[in-house]
């Protein structure tokens, strides 16, 4: 096989990839800014994984499953095993000092990345940049948000006579 025919055959797997691995890689930057557990190559990484692991489950029931009329392949079975291995990814994460309790977005963040790894693998680009940039959008008036009811709370706390 030429190159050109190499790129015509895997070029939009190629894509997935590359996008799930700039995505991923945008992901893990916030985290990253914010000095958290895990980072722009933790993300990345994910994004990644769960692309490729996507595309070999779709691609392995098309090219495999006609073979034999008694064998049944169900492409979304190892997406669900994905999001098994996220949980445990992400439980990871979690420490749990006294009555503290940190990682929770990391390993919220961890599920989300893998969602957009799954979601790039299957071709749903449009819907994964929609979702990845109203999570953002949203993420940043949380912070803000409880940015404000911290100083409102501490303004209060310092009223005290």
């Amino acid at each position: 096989m030429d190159i050109g025919g190499f790129f015509l055959e895997y070029g939009e797997y190629m894509f997935r990839i590359l996008l799930s691995a700039i995505l991923g890689f945008l992901i893990g930057l916030d985290r990253e800014f914010k000095n958290k557990p895990a980072g722009v190559k933790t993300y990345m990484y994910v994004t990644v994984a769960c692309t490729l692991l996507t595309i070999l489950s779709v691609v392995g029931v098309e090219k495999y499953g006609e073979m034999n009329e008694l064998v049944r392949m169900d492409p979304l079975r190892l997406a669900a095993q994905i999001v098994s291995g996220l949980g445990f990814l992400g439980a990871g994460v979690i420490l749990k000092d006294g009555f503290q309790i940190r990682g929770l977005t990391s390993a919220a963040m961890i599920l989300f990345s893998g969602g957009v790894g799954i979601g790039i693998g299957v071709g749903f680009y449009e819907v994964v940049i929609f979702a990845i940039i109203t999570a953002w959008l949203l993420a940043k008036f949380g912070e803000k948000l409880e940015r404000s009811m911290e100083a409102k709370q501490s303004q209060e706390k310092n009223k005290t006579p």
